[in-house]
């Protein structure tokens, strides 16, 4: 398939994107407690609680906790316990953890580290409570993928958190099983809330605003496991309008400005009962493995070979990976209020400038691919039990000829 929307106009509009600087720490009175706070993590013994401060605290290393069970983590609350790794020389993640179980993290801010702020790997129990993760300054592709990162666990909760600047997604959770995300915070992250290749996720009460996309389901190919049993309920996303600024090749490149949810590739997915408002390009995307490597084609080879860093790549060899399937199926679609008050889709991306020629003045609330596995019906891949949105199925397997708003085949109960 060829490179889609090459031919598209570029319109008499530029879209400005709203950016606010967070957190100026100029005034800090900052204190150094590395060598302490990491001589503590080192000497834990299971069961022990970490208390740290008020005030602020400057790092020039990664912060590490290995192979600890029961240990509870926490500061004296957001904004009033501050971890910042803006002069970090050693390592990538602000605070890595891994091989633990029960661990809680709650009560501080940690910002600024040179990758991940945290990053959590193969736990059995990972709690983050009343924690924010940031970078400071204006947004930049420079900025580490993760604010919240756990990835190969089980047992995952996240709540009442506040994710910014994320050059990736704010807050994540990776091949995990058994995972809440719920009353937490996201902006100004290209993605606000991801959950990847996870099994038995609900995402709830959130709210995602002025991110590029504020929530994303997305299934990946050559990873360690699959994810489906996912829901997707009560969320606030609004305003996702925010530019694209993900490093090149990276996955959540392909998410255009102006998306509110965006189910890729991945199955058994219910999404209700949200708010989803004035997201210029869709309020809900469903799209396939086959239309990511079809718009990424030509710069996919070029930034595999500069790889670096956590985040995830577009594979365009996708088809190696034999147990994948690219294509998204058993999404069920309905209760939610999708509106949207803004006049033209996204100029910042070739799928905002097809609305805008196609549809002017009314962008889609939701829209699908038109990808469809071998053998399966429409209803298969998709059931919106909801009549009052405007539907556009793309028809990218067939380079958009037959793009429509047909939405009674997809339409059940």
């Amino acid at each position: 398939m060829q490179r889609l929307l090459y031919f598209l106009p570029i319109l008499f509009l530029a879209a400005c994107d709203f950016e606010s600087e967070v957190a100026d720490r100029s005034n800090a009175s900052w204190q150094n407690i590395e060598k302490d706070l990491q001589t503590a993590l080192i000497m834990a013994s299971d069961g022990d609680t970490i208390n740290i401060p008020e005030g602020y605290f400057k790092f020039t290393k990664s912060l590490l906790l290995d192979e600890k069970s029961n240990i509870v983590f926490k500061g004296a609350g957001i904004d009033r316990t501050v971890l910042s790794f803006k002069n970090q020389q050693e390592g990538a993640e602000g605070l890595k953890i891994a091989d633990c179980k029960n661990i809680l993290l709650e009560g501080f801010t940690i910002e600024d580290a040179a990758g991940d702020n945290i990053k959590v790997t193969d736990t059995d129990g990972i709690t983050f409570r009343k924690v924010k993760a940031q970078w400071t300054g204006k947004v930049s592709e420079k900025n580490g993928a993760y604010a919240l990162y756990p990835v190969l666990c089980k047992n995952v909760l996240i709540e009442n958190c506040i994710a910014i600047g994320s050059s990736d997604a704010g807050i994540y959770v990776g091949q995990s099983d058994s995972v809440i995300i719920r009353n937490n915070e996201a902006y100004q992250n290209v993605a606000g809330i991801e959950s990847e290749n996870s099994n038995f996720v609900e995402i709830y009460e959130n709210i995602a605003i002025n991110n590029t996309g504020g929530i994303l389901v997305f299934d990946l190919p050559g990873l360690t496991q699959y994810g489906e049993n996912i829901k997707v309920y009560n969320n606030v996303v609004k305003e996702n309008n925010h530019r694209n600024f993900a490093p090149e090749g990276n996955i959540v490149g392909v998410v255009p400005p102006g998306t509110g949810i965006m189910l890729l590739a991945t199955r058994n997915v219910e999404v209700y009962k949200n708010e989803i408002r004035d997201n210029r390009s869709a309020g809900i995307a469903i799209i396939s493995y086959e239309l990511v490597a079809a718009i990424s084609e030509e710069e996919t080879e070029e930034a595999n070979e500069e790889q670096a860093g956590s985040a995830q790549r577009v594979n365009s060899n996708y088809d190696l990976d034999k147990n994948y399937n690219p294509f998204p199926w058993e999404i069920s679609i309905h209760s939610n209020v999708i509106k949207n008050d803004k006049w033209f889709a996204t100029f910042q991306h070739d799928f905002g400038l097809l609305f805008n020629y196609t549809y002017p003045f009314n962008p889609p609330d939701i829209i699908f691919d038109g990808f469809i596995a071998e053998g399966k019906s429409p209803k298969d891949i998709l059931c919106i039990d909801q009549k009052d949105v405007h539907f556009v199925n793309l028809d990218a397997p067939n380079e958009l000829e037959n793009m429509n708003e047909n939405l009674d085949e997809f339409v059940c109960d």
